[in-house]
C-alpha cells in the first residue's frame, strides 16, 4: 500500500495560523506574533503584508499592531447567504440586544475551545472577555459550559482531564462541580453565571440547535452583575431562550429546504 500523500501548502498554512491569532487575540504587533509563533520577524512580516494587500488583516500604523481585516467580515456574509448560522443570527441578535439592552454572544464549539462567531454591544459601557473572532475556554462562561455540556462526551472528559484555567475567584476549577453544572445545564436547558470569566459580569445562555436537532451554538446576553436583579434575570432569561428557539427555527427550516 503507498503511503498517504501530504497536499498542504506550508505557506497557506502559515497564513492560517497567523489569522487565527489574531482571531483569538487582536492588536498584536510583528515582534509579538513571531514569538509566540515561533517564526522569524521577517516571515510574519511577509505573510501580514500580504494579507493586509488582501484585505484580510489590518494595521495601525501609529501602534504598528495588525487585527483582522474587513475581508473577514466580507467572508462571513458569504457564509451566512445559504441559510447558515450567522445569516439566521443577525436579524435575532439585534432584537434581542433592543430588548435587554445588554451584549449579546453567539457562540459556538471548535474542538475543545468556544469561538464567539458574532457580537452586538449593548447600551452599557462594559468591556468583556468575549469579542468577535476570539477563542475562549469551555469550562468558564455562559455560553461556553452550555456548549460543553451538550458536546460529545470525548470533549467533556477532554476538558476535564486537564488543568482548568482560573480567570477569576469564582471560575470553576474542580472537575467533580464543573460535571454537576454540566448536569444542571442539561436538566434545565439554559446556563446563568456570574463572575466566573469576567469579575462583575453575568452571563444567560440558550442553546441553538441545527436542523438535526442537536445543540449547535449558544446565544448570551451579558452585563454587569450589579444590573441582574431577579426580575431583569427573568427577563432576561425569557428573551434569550425565545432568541435559540427562532434562530433554531431558522436553522430547521433551512435544513428542510436543502434536503428537499
Amino acid at each position: 500500500m503507498s503511503e498517504g500523500k501530504d497536499y498542504t501548502i506550508a505557506a497557506v498554512d502559515r497564513a492560517m495560523v497567523v489569522l487565527e491569532a489574531l482571531a483569538a487575540r487582536p492588536n498584536q504587533g510583528l515582534t509579538e506574533l513571531a514569538k509566540s509563533l515561533g517564526m522569524t520577524k521577517s516571515l510574519v512580516f511577509r505573510i501580514l503584508f500580504t494579507l493586509e494587500e488582501r484585505g484580510f488583516v489590518s494595521r495601525d500604523a501609529e501602534r504598528s499592531e495588525y487585527a483582522l481585516g474587513h475581508r473577514i467580515g466580507v467572508l462571513g456574509e458569504c457564509l451566512g447567504k445559504d441559510g447558515g448560522l450567522l445569516f439566521a443570527a443577525r436579524p435575532v441578535m439585534d432584537w434581542l440586544r433592543d430588548v435587554t439592552s445588554e451584549n449579546v454572544n453567539l457562540v459556538i464549539r471548535d474542538g475543545t475551545q468556544s469561538y464567539v462567531l458574532a457580537t452586538r454591544p449593548g447600551r452599557h459601557s462594559m468591556r468583556l472577555f468575549a469579542q468577535a473572532g476570539r477563542f475562549g475556554p469551555l469550562h468558564a462562561g455562559g455560553s461556553s459550559q452550555l456548549l460543553l455540556a451538550y458536546a460529545e462526551p470525548w470533549v467533556i472528559e477532554e476538558v476535564l482531564s486537564k488543568p482548568l484555567e482560573t480567570f477569576t475567584p469564582y471560575t470553576i476549577t474542580d472537575p467533580d462541580k464543573l460535571r454537576q453544572t454540566l448536569e444542571r445545564i442539561r436538566a434545565s436547558g439554559y446556563n446563568i453565571v456570574t463572575n466566573d470569566l469576567d469579575e462583575g459580569a453575568f452571563s444567560v445562555a440558550a442553546p441553538i440547535k441545527g436542523a438535526d436537532g442537536s445543540v449547535t451554538a449558544s446565544i448570551s446576553v451579558a452585563g454587569a452583575v450589579m444590573r441582574l436583579d431577579e426580575e431583569r434575570r427573568a427577563a432576561n432569561l425569557e428573551a434569550a431562550l425565545e432568541a435559540g428557539r427562532r434562530i433554531s427555527q431558522k436553522l430547521a427550516v433551512g435544513g428542510v429546504l436543502k434536503a428537499g
